[in-house]
């Protein structure tokens, strides 16, 4: 009978591993794993230990490891099957009936298997021979040790279109084919796909080839061919679903707690060759959804290690954005920044393995890499781009599906970005406030000329042009100390709206007069205008704790400067819709989406003077 690998995930899934071993084995708690001595070895120490987060055991005695089902067939007998039909049980699963055609499925996949294992070792004798020569010489100068070539396989594959057909005569053209040895083409004579190229296996979690990669050895005679060719997925191989590397890299993360990722498998093979062996790769994709997966059953805290370059850092992001949705407690990602211009072979051939371990202790958060990014990918001289800034940050914090990990990153992601776009303002050594306070000396309140009062009047009682522009003016003549923290975005709607443009110039006039540290107000001599009964803001109530106040002032102050940006757009993007319907309609609907959200947050001040409100009266 034909389980497929899915079916039997599910099953792990379902499965309480510790409960399974406890039947048989006294396990005690060890943080977040259970401990015992090895059932499988005589010890006084214990050093078998197991994880169900991760669905396995292991002892760091005897190197036994497995999953459930491996523990029923090691350690109480039980053959696969009926192993495999305990837990469907316990689980609540049903055994897949018997499949014919699974079963052909199945066989084909295990004579596939023989097709891969005789290409490997006729690529591995060709490397050996008076042919390999020249692939001989550039792994000697890429440093590569005999023991490391060994171990990973290495062979080669001469530049002859019929060579491997040749040499697997025992098999036929379309077992070839499936298993990706062979190119087909309509109307011609099948050829090698590998040819003139330095060979690499690919392997299975199980140690078994599947694939291949391969190395063009004389890219000046060719070069139109790809640097690096990977076999085409196949019954055998899913490059989606597969890690280079991670039969060797598994055991080797086991013992040091981590799991590195790097851009390719020369990478992950330098770094093997200097001692560094818990290293895989994708294969010619970025990281996916399913290899991250694998990554979480190793490590919870896999590091990436791409190359320093633009190409490298754009890895990393999308590798980010591929993990961001999937993200779950205590489940991350690292990542290791290299110099720029610098593979990590380059790293420790120029400055040694010491270099490469000390970037690898300290790499970088998910968060911390994702505001880094974020905040250099453009420039930031304007309100607007500020604004993108920030518009760029919540897209990424709304792809995060797990509830709690998307409020911190929320919260997190906003108090840099306001401490960035905000910076505290230095004081100003003109004034000598030292000697006010020495001296008992308290400052009046600056009074406004009669006709800048009567412009800050104006533009509070109907000047502005709406709503949210009046409130925010009012907002900041009884709260002038935020005046100047603000004061680029307020220089920014002064020059965009000519009604307010005249009462934003007196408010920032007013504010080089004041002295914060004493909490001096802007005096209008007749009082502030009161505010509408039924006004949705509630920093312009009297009752609104202060704090709360100044906070529901700066979100609005932004809102000003993200509407009209927005609005304006959206207006060039309507406009390029008539020239060009179809590039632009996704584009229209990605802002039209975040001006709703826009006025969704305003509608959030109403709710919170509502829920306020509510609190008193309770």
């Amino acid at each position: 009978m034909a389980l497929s690998p899915q079916w039997l995930d599910e099953l792990r899934m379902r499965t309480t591993l510790s409960a399974v071993i406890g039947r048989t084995l006294r396990l005690t708690k060890a943080g977040r794993e259970f401990k015992a001595c090895c059932p499988f070895h005589n010890e006084k120490t214990p050093s078998f230990y197991v994880n169900d987060e991760k669905g396995f055991y292991h002892c760091f005695g005897c190197e036994a490891h497995g999953d459930a089902i491996r523990w029923l067939t090691d350690q109480r007998g039980l053959p696969f099957m009926d192993a495999v039909k305990e837990l469907a049980a316990e689980a609540g699963m049903e055994v897949p009936a018997p499949d014919p055609r699974a079963a052909q499925r199945a066989e084909k996949r295990a004579s596939l298997h023989d097709v891969t294992a005789a290409a490997q070792a006729w690529f591995e004798g060709n490397l050996r021979g008076a042919d390999g020569s020249q692939p001989r010489a550039y792994l000697s100068r890429r440093g590569f040790s005999d023991a490391t070539i060994r171990e990973f396989g290495f062979g080669y594959a001469p530049g002859d279109r019929q060579a491997l057909k040749r040499a697997l005569g025992q098999f036929d053209e379309t077992m070839l084919s499936e298993a990706g040895m062979r190119i087909e083409v309509e109307g011609k004579d099948p050829y090698d796909r590998f040819r003139n190229r330095l060979m690499l296996p690919i392997h299975d979690a199980r140690g078994r080839v599947i694939a291949f990669g391969g190395r063009i050895l004389d890219s000046e005679a060719n070069p139109s061919a790809p640097k690096y060719l990977n076999s085409p997925d196949t019954p055998l191989f899913d490059k989606g679903r597969t890690l280079y590397n991670l039969h060797r890299a598994a055991p080797a993360a086991r013992q040091s707690g981590r799991m590195i990722v790097v851009e390719g498998y020369m990478d992950a093979i330098a770094l093997a060759n200097a001692g560094i062996r818990e290293a895989v790769a994708p294969l010619g994709t970025a990281l996916t959804e399913n290899q991250i997966e694998l990554l979480w059953r190793q490590v919870e805290r896999p590091i990436l290690c791409f190359d320093g370059d633009n190409a490298g850092q754009r890895a990393a992001m999308r590798a980010i954005a591929r993990a961001l949705p999937m993200l779950r407690p205590a489940h991350s990602l690292a990542i290791v920044r290299l110099p720029a211009g610098m593979d990590p072979d380059d790293l420790i051939k120029d400055k040694g393995h010491e270099a490469m371990e000390a970037l690898l202790a300290q790499p970088d958060s998910l968060l911390d890499t994702l505001w880094e990014f974020e905040r250099a990918a453009s420039p930031l001289n304007s309100p607007e781009d500020k604004a993108g800034l920030k518009a760029r940050l919540l897209d990424h914090v709304d792809s995060i599906q797990h509830p709690d990990i998307r409020a911190l990153y929320k919260r997190e992601l906003l108090e840099r970005f306001s401490a960035f776009a905000f910076p505290p303002r230095p004081p100003r050594e003109a004034r000598p406030r030292g000697d006010w306070k020495k001296s008992g000396f308290k400052p009046a309140a600056p009074t406004l000329a009669p006709e800048a009062r009567e412009r800050l009047i104006r533009a509070m009682q109907g000047g502005a042009r709406d709503a949210l522009t009046r409130a925010v003016i009012a907002g900041l003549v009884r709260f002038p100390d935020q005046i100047m923290r603000h004061e680029d975005t307020l220089s920014e709607l002064a020059r965009r709206d000519p009604n307010v443009g005249p009462a934003i110039d007196s408010l920032l006039e007013a504010a080089e007069a004041l002295d914060l540290s004493a909490q001096s107000t802007i005096s209008l001599e007749t009082g502030l205008p009161a505010p509408p009964e039924k006004t949705l803001f509630a920093f312009l109530d009297e009752g609104t704790d202060p704090d709360d106040a100044r906070e529901d002032l700066a979100e609005a102050v932004s809102l000003l400067v993200e509407r009209p940006a927005l609005e304006s757009a959206l207006s060039a993007a309507t406009a390029r819709f008539e020239r060009d319907p179809e590039g632009s309609i996704a584009e229209q609907a990605r802002l039209r989406e975040r001006l709703l959200a826009l006025n969704e947050r305003l509608k959030r001040f109403g709710r919170r003077k509502a829920a306020a409100a509510d609190e008193s009266e309770s």
